[in-house]
């Protein structure tokens, strides 16, 4: 089992930046964690790129995307975020 899985597990609805071992970087708020993957939700205010949701066809306003799962073994580094930097 990963390192990170127990780090995700206490973290679940915490915001996070999690590096993957390849250089990509994604934040998001941890929504669910498999022993597999963790899913993110994307943080608030972002424009562009994963995060930026979308406006529903009856503009009762904005709705969050779909997240994103990340495997656990392609994690390279994950920092738990405070809330005053989203």
């Amino acid at each position: 089992m990963s390192r990170y899985y127990k780090m995700c597990c206490d973290n679940i609805g915490k915001p996070v930046c999690i590096k993957t071992i390849d250089g990509q970087e994604h934040r998001g708020i941890i929504r669910q964690v498999t022993p597999t993957h963790v899913y993110l939700d994307p943080l608030p205010n972002r424009s562009g790129g994963f995060g930026a949701g979308y406006y529903n066809q009856n503009f009762y306003g904005y709705e969050p995307g779909f997240g994103l799962g990340i495997a656990l073994g392609a994690i390279g580094t994950l920092a738990v975020l405070p809330w005053f930097f989203i």
